[in-house]
């Protein structure tokens, strides 16, 4: 288990039942991030890639570098 599923298995035991809109989301990310600085890159990689899931176009890890 990488330490970063333990917070991925806090969200889902805390709010795994919950439905959130994509615009929720955004929003606690942008707020996270002006919390947070730090993690901007990986916050923007995170979000470009669940933006990018369905588009075929890209590579197969999502990113482009």
């Amino acid at each position: 288990m990488y330490y970063t599923d333990r917070g991925i298995e806090e969200l889902e035991q805390r709010r795994g039942e919950e439905e959130v809109t994509l615009e929720w989301l955004a929003s606690r990310l942008r707020e996270f991030v002006d919390d947070n600085p730090e993690f901007e890159t990986a916050v923007e990689r995170l979000a470009t890639w669940l933006a990018r899931l369905d588009d075929e176009a890209d590579e197969p890890d999502g990113f482009d570098e």
